[in-house]
């Protein structure tokens, strides 16, 4: 029996000007993948990852999340989303107990449903021992621990990061990659953009590899092999598929 799509993209375009930064995406994710979007700057991943969460309205096409369209129920849509941007914001003045309190206040958690998840994530992320620290303190490490606690306090069925992995230490990334192979199993969707190629090659069910605005490269790294006859890794793969693409560009 095949998943549920959590996601789907149908002839997403974003134009800034003349420019196209994406070209028409068409992709489906199912419920519970871990799904890694990975390419060179300027190939489009952020654009396409603001539009997934609805902060970029697209010029053509939608995004469909959990049946619902992202800019026609934009609302109820988001209830099922969080989202890790590469440069997190978060309000300095608050420790991350109350931070914790107001984003679950804004996701309608009862106080129990706060306090009992709540601890769960700070304890997850080694942070409960300074949870009632001012935020401004903290290291850019720590921060990112705060913020990513805060993003999964509702139990979000679409956990979205942007280059997740910046700032945490060995430790963390190790704990954090194990905690999104088994919220995945729990039926999250995870999707994440990275730079970090060999840690897309460890944790994605699929990879979609985009260069300029467009999906050049789509499946697991096993069927990529098989597709492109190589027994490669990620990293040699993408720097092929990288330079073909270039290759065929007009000079």
């Amino acid at each position: 029996m095949s998943r549920v799509p959590m996601i789907k993209i149908e002839g997403l375009k974003k134009n800034y000007g003349t420019k196209e930064a994406v070209k028409g995406l068409d992709l489906e994710i199912p419920e519970g993948e871990l799904f890694v979007l990975v390419g060179p700057n300027g190939a489009g991943k952020t654009t396409t990852i603001k539009m997934l969460v609805g902060l970029l309205r697209p010029s053509a096409g939608r995004v469909v999340i959990g049946g619902l369209d992202i800019q026609k129920n934009s609302t109820d849509a988001k209830q099922l989303i969080s989202f890790v941007p590469d440069t997190p914001y978060v309000y300095e003045k608050l420790t991350p107990w109350e931070l914790l309190r107001f984003v679950g206040k804004l996701y309608k958690m009862t106080p129990g449903e706060i306090e009992k998840r709540g601890a769960e994530l700070l304890r997850f992320f080694s942070i409960a021992d300074v949870q009632d620290v001012l935020i401004e303190e903290f290291s850019h490490g720590m921060r990112q621990k705060v913020v990513l606690s805060a993003s999964l306090l509702h139990n979000p069925k679409l956990f979205v990061l942007d280059e997740p992995m910046v700032g945490l230490d060995p430790v963390s990334i190790k704990n954090f990659k194990d905690f999104l192979r088994h919220e995945a199993r729990q039926k999250m969707t995870v999707i994440f953009s990275s730079h970090m190629l060999s840690m897309a090659e460890e944790l994605a069910d699929r990879i979609a590899i985009m260069d300029h605005g467009r999906i050049i490269a789509l499946g697991s790294v096993a069927e990529l092999r098989q597709k492109y006859q190589s027994q490669e890794n990620l990293e040699q793969m993408f720097m092929n598929l990288i330079e073909k693409e270039e290759m065929r560009k007009p000079q």
